[in-house]
């Protein structure tokens, strides 16, 4: 039975007759040309089609299932023109996406629509591309979720509000589907949250009890439609906890800010030298031009190199206290909060043992008879090593990350080509525009999300 308190989020959530027949026209108008058309069989997937949408959700989703016998190419030659008549009837401006293969998106009558080829396969057994299972999915669902729709949107809710709602690479939390398939399992949103509270590393749910496989994510939700693939693999451990905590949060104390909180003030420019001043830390930010690719494979580019510059900043003497990223749709952004800017000009070295006497030989002829202008003090013995004192080569963390040495560490593919098109620096409170401040008040709070739901619910009273 639901609180009283859930059925007055419910009201504020359940999409209202107008926008249910709103959705429902212009799915209907996209299936019968469709079919007008033929080629396809056409299918409408995804929350819309199982009911599970929020109020103010504007995404449809249309498949068009072509015959199995078709190679990929073929469904490329065959899908894509149709897709792009059937939007082209409905009068809308589209574009060209793609993940594992092309698709269009278009914006018809103010809603996002994917119209999205894919192969009918038999089972998902079978799937020739990762979309071939989602009508699947929409069928298991469809089946199964009438009595819980009202639990999925809670949930859904629930989750946006907590930051862990999206299986994107930037998220690394919960997908609509795996919302559902939780609801299911658990028989509801409250029986969900008693359950999560006490997850642990390597959950394991499956549904159907069909597991053909072992997965080392931290937690498995078991594909009740494909055995051998985890609904889950795209959330993170620090998702899957933030979770925990605001599903332990919420049983202990329910509140309307699980599910609407008030706006939180981002940092001013002004705020952010202030922040920074009192921590008494060096922010730098490296920026460069976005590339040109889906944020599914732009962010793990940035994650790895993030960690490749962090590791170039460390190994050259300069303590990182925390470091994050973020993909814009101009630029992007690898921000660096340092313990100090600046690094003492001498930095140790250590040698091997002396008692390894064919490299010690070797280590200590080469700093005796080096560049006297690097070393500067040395070879000497300490602890039964080799050591000496050499000049560093930067002594500011800014000189360095503006450096060709930026370059020469691990970067992400599609990140290196846009460096290479050149870079900028920016120190302290000139790391801070518009469009970075939502992202750099994050960076700063630091907080998990029922942290922060604690914190505004005492800035209220």
């Amino acid at each position: 039975m639901r609180s009283q308190l859930e059925e007055q989020v419910l009201e504020k959530i359940r999409p209202g007759p107008a926008e249910r027949k709103h959705i429902a026209e212009v799915a209907g108008q996209l299936l019968e040309i469709a079919r007008s058309i033929g080629g396809a069989e056409a299918m409408i997937v995804g929350s819309v089609a199982r009911d599970t949408w929020i109020h103010g959700d504007r995404d449809l989703d249309l498949f068009l299932l072509f015959d199995p016998a078709l190679t990929r190419q073929d469904l490329e030659e065959k899908g894509l023109p149709l897709a792009k008549e059937i939007a082209g009837k409905m009068g809308a401006p589209y574009f060209q996406k793609y993940a594992e293969h092309p698709y269009i998106n278009a914006t018809v009558d103010g809603l996002d629509v994917d119209i999205v080829p894919c192969f009918r396969v038999e089972s998902a057994a079978h799937i020739r591309s990762a979309v071939d299972r989602t009508p699947f999915h929409t069928r298991y669902i469809q089946d199964r979720i009438g009595p819980f729709v009202d639990d999925v949107l809670l949930l859904k809710q629930f989750t946006k509000t907590g930051g862990v709602y999206g299986s994107d690479q930037m998220t690394e939390g919960f997908s609509g589907y795996l919302c559902e398939l939780l609801v299911l399992s658990c028989q509801g949103f409250s029986g969900l949250l008693e359950s999560a509270a006490g997850w642990r590393p390597g959950t394991l749910i499956d549904p159907e009890d069909h597991r053909t496989k072992d997965f080392s994510e931290p937690l498995v939700m078991v594909d009740p439609v494909d055995p051998g693939r985890n609904v889950s693999a795209s959330v993170s451990l620090d998702r899957m906890f933030e979770f925990v905590e605001l599903a332990r949060g919420y049983l202990e104390a329910p509140s309307p800010l699980f599910f609407f909180p008030p706006d939180d003030d981002l940092l001013t420019k002004e705020g952010l030298v202030q922040v920074i001043r009192e921590k008494g830390t060096v922010l730098l930010g490296l920026i460069f031009p976005t590339p040109p690719y889906i944020a599914d494979i732009v962010v793990p580019q940035l994650r790895r190199s993030q960690d490749a510059v962090r590791a170039l900043l460390e190994r050259n003497g300069f303590v990182v206290h925390a470091a994050g990223c973020e993909m814009q749709d101009l630029s992007c952004i690898l921000l660096f909060e340092l313990a100090s800017g600046s690094a003492p000009l001498a930095r140790r070295h250590t040698g091997p043992p002396v008692w390894n006497q064919q490299n010690a030989d070797k280590f200590s002829l080469k700093y005796r008879d080096g560049p006297a202008s690097q070393l500067l003090s040395g070879p000497f013995i300490e602890e039964g090593r080799y050591m000496v004192e050499v000049r560093r080569r930067f002594t500011e963390a800014e000189d360095l990350l503006r450096s060709p040495e930026v370059l020469e560490v691990s970067l992400g593919k599609h990140v290196r080509v846009s460096l290479e098109k050149g870079w900028k620096v920016h120190r302290d409170g000139d790391c801070w525009s518009t469009g970075s401040a939502p992202f750099i008040t994050r960076f700063f709070q630091r907080e998990s999300p029922l942290t922060r739901i604690r914190r505004l619910g005492k800035k209220r009273q």
